[in-house]
This record gives C-alpha cells, structure tokens and sequence, in this order.
C-alpha cells in the first residue's frame, strides 16, 4: 500500500486475538457509511488515522479511489504518500483502513488481503450492495488480516466523545 521511500519503524504489537473489539465513534462510523453511499458504485476507500500504538482511530482521512472502479479500489499513490507524511508528523498510524464493496459482502477478497500490509491495522469492509447509495442499513465489518489470516472482529460503535 505504501509508495514512499523513506522507511518508517513500525512496532507489531503480538497478534490480535478473538476479545479484539474495533471501538468507533457515531461520527466516524456515521462517515465512513456516508463514503460509501456516496461512492456507490464505485468502490469507496479511506483511512482513519489514530495516535501510534494507541489503537484509538480519531482522524478521518476520505480517499479518492484511484481505480474508479466497481470491483476494485486503489489509492492515488501521490495521495497516499502524502498521506504518510502527514501521519509520520504527527505521530500518527492508520487505525483503520476501510473500503466498500458494492456488489457483494463485506469479507475481503483476495485481492483485499494480497494488499495487507498494516498488520496493526482495522480493515474495514462496507457493502453497499444491498440498497447502494439510497437509505437503508448496510453491512459493515472489520478484520485483522496478519501474514493472510484473516480474523473477523466485534465492532462496538459508541456516541461521539466516548472513544476518545
């Protein structure tokens, strides 16, 4: 996922286990959701960034999707790397990182996984495939993904300030 040259030191702390929750704000869930809707039907991609090492998502970093696409989504490479930057000085990490799926559920492909490479990270999944960008619940998911394992997690959703 990452396109930039420097190299940043990342410490994986040991790998999720089953009592993992995602804990989310009303407003990020809300916004992640309201991405989605609006990119359907193309895929929808962001990031929520966090402090580092505090599995604590805060920040809510919309992406383009490069691909324009239906079925896949990509970062504009540019975006990205300024992206990293920016998170790298202010001592951030992604927390999350989310994409929609538009015509199936919210389980990752392989392509999905094949792009893991934040093993700290939350993946989010949002279909849209049931009521696209009109009102209606949609499916949203998390997992860890860590060397291809995928892990599905508990996401707990709570009001705004309770996150924090």
């Amino acid at each position: 996922m990452r396109t930039s040259q420097r190299r940043r030191v990342v410490a994986v702390r040991p790998p999720p286990t089953l009592d993992i929750v995602l804990t989310l704000s009303q407003d990020l869930y809300d916004a992640i959701v309201a991405h989605a809707k609006k990119d359907h039907p193309d895929e929808a991609c962001g990031v929520v960034a966090g402090p580092e090492g505090t599995d604590r998502p805060v920040r809510f970093v919309p992406m383009v999707n490069a691909a324009a696409s239906p079925t896949f989504y990509e970062f504009e490479p540019t975006d990205l790397l300024k992206l990293y930057r920016e998170m790298d000085d202010r001592g951030e990490e992604p927390v999350v990182i989310y994409h929609s799926h538009t015509a199936t559920e919210a389980y990752p492909s392989r392509t999905d996984i094949g792009l893991a490479q934040e093993p700290n990270a939350h993946y989010v999944l949002v279909s849209t495939r049931e009521h696209g960008n009109s009102q209606g619940p949609v499916d949203f998911r998390s997992y860890r993904i860590v060397d291809g394992e995928v892990t599905e997690e508990p996401v707990e959703v709570v009001a705004s300030g309770q996150s924090d």
